[in-house]
């Protein structure tokens, strides 16, 4: 009976071991990868990438000594079953073909709108394109005057629903705000000014922040930092770029590997 192929994902590709093939077509692994080197000494004489179809790599034994062997893409997959007759080549050509799907599906997952970076650029578009029109319709309606309190101000021109505290990106990343202030103080990113969180002069007016007033009273106020949509994207890129990603993706990551 034909054994079960298992695939691995690297880099979002998803990968057969040639061992595994082997295995599967009832060949001696070093016949099969020496086939696949020919294959590839072809391919690289032509305008043809062989890591499209092959990737060398190296497996040890117990003497750990290193043997090599190749990664197989599906299209490196369907070049040995060309090469293959009979029930065997027809089995493995089912085989694989159904197994790749099977992992394609998977890795999918439920139809999300894109991936994290994705969503946060279309969610950007959409904050701005309603920023833009409630600022039109507020200039229009002239619903801010000289003459209105303080408190009103700050309630209908400083607080807008884009903005988003620390710890509601934080959980995007599996933490607490007080974790991603630190990291960010650490990324040189912002800095921490009488009890508020500033940012940084090379990061400032970049739209990233704005600071919101709650007013206590006639002679208090409390000052916050929040972050923008575009200020939520800055950060994905640049946690992203430090290796830290978010849960979902980290979430992807880790069913490609167990895959």
């Amino acid at each position: 009976m034909m054994s079960d192929l298992i695939l691995t994902s690297q880099d979002g590709l998803l990968l057969a071991d040639s061992r595994d093939v082997a295995e599967m077509i009832g060949k001696r692994h070093d016949n099969l990868v020496r086939d696949i080197s020919g294959f590839v000494d072809i391919l690289e004489t032509s305008n043809l990438r062989a890591d499209d179809f092959f990737l060398e790599s190296s497996y040890r034994t117990g003497t750990s000594k290193p043997y090599k062997c190749y990664l197989l893409t599906k299209i490196g997959c369907d070049m040995v079953a060309n090469k293959m007759t009979g029930t065997k080549g027809v089995l493995f050509t089912a085989a694989y073909t159904k197994k790749f799907e099977e992992m394609e599906r998977r890795l999918q997952g439920p139809k999300l709108p894109g991936t994290y970076r994705e969503a946060l650029q279309q969610l950007l578009l959409e904050v701005e394109q309603k920023e833009k029109l409630e600022t039109q319709n507020l200039v229009l309606s002239q619903q801010v005057k000289e003459f209105q309190p303080k408190a009103s101000y700050y309630d209908l021109v400083l607080q807008t629903k884009s903005l988003l505290t620390i710890t509601k990106i934080a959980k995007d990343y599996g933490m607490s705000g007080t974790t991603l202030n630190r990291k960010l103080h650490e990324l040189r990113v912002q800095y921490k000014q009488s009890g508020t969180w500033l940012l940084y002069a090379e990061h400032q007016d970049k739209g990233y922040t704005q600071t919101t007033t709650h007013v206590i009273d006639a002679d208090k106020s409390k000052v916050n930092m929040k972050w923008t949509q575009k200020g939520r994207l800055f950060l994905y890129e640049l946690l992203k770029q430090n290796g830290i990603l978010p849960t979902i993706e980290r979430e992807a990551q880790l069913s490609g590997i167990q895959a």
